[in-house]
Parts: structure tokens; C-alpha cells; sequence
């Protein structure tokens, strides 16, 4: 088994001589988590981590081995243990619902999570842990393995998109000193001017409609349409597999 999955799932990584060491993992991986919680990313680099534990960046790869893996170490703990399920089974939908809401919370506790890059699969244990949840939601389902691992790809997507791409449009209207009704308006009425119907007749139609003058009153609007959308598409995908068996 690799060091860095190993240490990962705080397995040990072979036999230690001498003193036992300052420092452990936990410790490490729980200072830069802190770090990002309070600053963001920038504030989770090697010196301002080391600078915190009062140790030498490069005596903290003794314990994380190396940037990439620390990010996937903080990955792992930043998000926590999963959701527990609910009973009883059948609703896959409420429960992959209540799944997805679960991983946006978690998001918006720790929005530099979502920045985070995507090393691979999961194979923390709390990544591994919220994967078994997601599974379990469509356990009573027709769908393969494959399908049900696509499933919580696409919604976990979903989920983790929607949410960086509504932290930005947050950044650039408090960038330019307005409300995010402010924006979607003065969008509509400078692109009605000069979008031409002839070469752009749908979105001409698009920019002439009122939908820009009076935005949806729930601001979660566009995200529920979106996970509901996706829900839509599981269930006509569970409806197929239901009908193969």
C-alpha cells in the first residue's frame, strides 16, 4: 500500500526510531485546514503552515510527502464525515436530494473546498464515506454499478459547479458595487440593444422577455432548478434499467 494511502486513512507508515515526533499528520493536515478556513487557499501554503507549527516547511514533508497530496488530505478532512441516511429505503430521490443539500452545506461552511482540484477518485475515508451515502440512496434501484456511480458523479457535479459559478458572479457584483438584481438587469438592457433578431432571433427573444427585470425571489432558484433537472434525468435512467430487469 502507498505512504501517502497510508497516511491517508492515519495508518502507519513503518517503524519510527527515537523520540516520538512533534508533529503527526492530524496535525498538520487540521493546522492547513484551519488555515484555509480562516484566509482561503492562500493562507494553506507550505511556509504559512509551517509558520504556524513554528517548524521548517520542509520538515513537513515528513508527514504529508508531498503539495498534492497534502491537497487531497485537506480535501478529505475539510469535508467531513457524510450525512448519516435515512430510513426507510425507497425515496431515492428525497435521499439523493437530502445528499446533494448536504454537500452544497458543505461548501458553503468551507466555499475553498470547491477550488480544491479533482486528484482523482475518492479514496479517503470520508470521501469514501459520502460515496457510500450516495450509493445507498439508490440502493433499491434497477441501476448497475456503473450507473449508480454516474449518478452521484453527475449530481456531486451539479452540486459542486453550481456553487463555484455562484460564488464568482457574487465576486464580480460586489466587484462593480451592485446587487446581483442590478446586474442580471443591466445585463438584460444592454444586450436587448444590441442583439439583432436577424442574426440572433432566439436570443433576440430572450432579451426582449421580462425575466431580467423581475429575477426569481428565491435565490436558490437556479440551483434547485438545475439539481431537480438532473434528478430528472436519474429517474428516467432508473425507469429504463426497471424495465431491462
Amino acid at each position: 500500500m502507498p505512504d501517502e494511502l497510508r497516511r491517508l486513512w492515519r495508518l502507519p507508515t513503518g517503524p519510527r526510531l527515537g523520540r516520538p515526533a512533534e508533529l503527526d499528520v492530524d496535525r498538520v493536515v487540521g493546522t492547513a485546514v484551519a488555515l484555509a478556513d480562516r484566509d482561503g487557499l492562500s493562507g494553506a501554503t507550505l511556509p504559512k503552515i509551517a509558520a504556524a507549527l513554528r517548524v521548517t516547511p520542509m520538515s513537513l514533508y515528513r508527514y504529508i510527502g508531498s503539495k498534492d497530496e497534502l491537497i487531497v488530505l485537506m480535501a478529505d478532512l475539510g469535508f467531513g464525515p457524510a450525512i448519516e441516511p435515512t430510513e426507510p429505503r425507497g425515496d431515492w430521490r428525497t435521499h439523493l436530494r437530502r445528499w446533494a443539500l448536504a454537500q452544497r452545506a458543505t461548501f458553503q461552511r468551507r466555499p475553498w473546498l470547491a477550488r480544491l482540484p479533482i486528484a482523482g477518485p475518492p479514496r479517503g475515508p470520508n470521501a469514501i464515506g459520502w460515496m457510500d451515502a450516495g450509493l445507498r440512496c439508490l440502493h433499491d434501484t434497477d441501476l448497475d454499478w456503473a450507473a449508480k456511480v454516474g449518478v452521484i458523479t453527475v449530481v456531486s457535479g451539479h452540486v459542486r459547479q453550481a456553487f463555484v459559478l455562484a460564488s464568482e458572479l457574487e465576486v464580480g457584483s460586489r466587484a462593480a458595487g451592485l446587487e446581483q438584481t442590478q446586474v442580471e438587469q443591466n445585463y438584460g438592457r444592454d444586450l436587448v440593444e444590441l442583439v439583432d433578431p436577424a442574426r440572433f432571433p432566439d436570443a433576440a427573444r430572450l432579451f426582449a422577455a421580462d425575466i431580467w427585470e423581475a429575477p426569481p425571489e428565491d435565490p436558490d432558484a437556479d440551483f434547485t432548478f438545475g439539481l431537480e433537472l438532473v434528478l430528472d434525468g436519474v429517474a428516467a435512467a432508473i425507469d429504463r434499467a426497471r424495465l431491462q430487469n
